[in-house]
């Protein structure tokens, strides 16, 4: 197996006159034997990094590693096409052959290396055996279902024992509850088998729950790297806390602070906020968040720092918990919150902000500091 390192990595496509910045100077490190996930919104670039790193497509600047062999670069003039980096690929459609059977679908890269028989016959009944598709080899693919079908394209991709497994939304076409299954058993293989694996998603709950490292993309560009819990619960920008997760996201500045314990100025009023090292300055805007699940509703106050008042505008059940959209009180805005099916519309409650669990994130010089009367994004 082998680290996946990219280094300034730029793609740029040209469509009717326009150039478009795909890849921007993306720096990357999958570590051995980790899942690293691209995650990001349709037309973030993921998928063309991914292409990239796959030799699909070939970079206009940068570098690509194997751990220590390169595959791109292109100030040593140095680029290795698909069928010489030793990759695995999985694509979105999974590209099963209707008129093979579910052995020669994945008998197939070992014939175009012109294995022998026994050797094939042995591979790929242990790859079938791997994702659990041992008693379908003479199944004809039509007949599979589309989980079965997203194991026979994983299975294909092992068999020949690549150095790294490169998977481009391999679950997307599945439906919610397959999806989950095979996600599971995705990340099981994964561990099991140590492969350096990149993962392409735009799915949050999947990030989160396969990877090792997720990098967050935004137009071309990496915006924010870290492990899934770094990136949910301390997200460093705006643009991750949004989209990781739900958050009540609005405007504030920091107006006092004595150590680690900040006072920010809301249109809600005075917030307390515990900082970490390295936080905000004094003066200085910030975007202030907090997550739905850390909101505590209350039916009194109950006398802690950070309550404030509110009436429920709708409560939605969504299984294990309701889902809260609170009006503040004095129109200053909504906040959304998850507990108990206690409160009804029109009810009045007092909201709990616990300083710990409150984000304060740097506003970027291009942000405008305008008022967003619906609170909570």
């Amino acid at each position: 197996m082998a680290s996946i390192r990219l280094v300034s990595l730029r793609k740029v496509f040209e469509f009717r006159g326009q150039r478009v910045r795909a890849a921007d100077g993306v720096s990357l490190e999958a570590p051995e034997g980790k899942i690293l996930t691209l995650l990001g919104p349709s037309g973030c670039g993921k998928t063309t990094v991914l292409r990239c790193i796959a030799g699909l497509e070939r970079p206009d600047d940068g570098e690509i590693w194997f751990g220590e062999q390169v595959m791109f670069s292109r100030a040593q003039g140095i680029y290795l096409p698909p069928e010489r980096r030793n990759i695995g690929m999985v694509f979105q459609s999974y590209a099963i052959w209707p008129h093979l059977t579910v052995f020669e679908n994945v008998a197939y890269p070992l014939r175009v290396r012109r294995l022998p028989p026994g050797e094939i016959r042995k591979r790929v009944e242990a790859a079938l055996e791997l994702v659990g598709l041992g008693g379908l080899a003479d199944r004809p693919a039509p007949l599979l279902s589309g989980g079965q079908q997203q194991r026979v394209a994983l299975a294909r991709a092992l068999v020949y024992e690549p150095q790294v497994l490169l998977l481009d939304e391999p679950l997307s076409n599945l439906d919610a509850k397959v999806r989950e299954q095979v996600r599971e058993e995705l990340r099981g293989l994964q561990r099991s088998l140590g492969i350096t694996t990149v993962y392409v998603t735009h799915d949050q709950v999947e990030a989160l729950s396969l990877s090792d490292v997720v990098a967050v993309m935004r137009e071309g560009q990496v915006e924010e790297v870290g492990t899934p819990q770094q990136l949910y619960e301390r997200p460093r920008t705006r643009f991750v806390a949004e989209f990781v997760g739900t958050t009540n996201l609005f405007e504030g500045r920091l107006v006092a602070r004595n150590g680690q314990v900040a006072v920010v100025e809301t249109d809600w009023g005075r917030l307390q906020v515990q900082l970490e090292e390295g936080g905000v300055s004094w003066g200085e805007r910030v975007w202030v968040g907090i997550r739905p699940e850390h909101v505590g509703v209350e039916s009194e106050p109950t006398g802690d720092v950070n309550m404030v008042e509110g009436r429920v505008l709708s409560a939605l059940f969504e299984g294990t918990v309701m889902r809260y959209r609170i009006a503040l009180a004095g129109g200053r805005g909504t906040l959304m919150a998850y507990g108990p099916p206690v409160w009804r519309p029109g009810e009045a409650v007092y909201l709990r902000l616990d300083p710990r669990r409150i984000l304060l994130l740097r506003q970027s010089p291009s942000e405008a500091i305008t008022h967003h009367p619906n609170g909570g994004r």
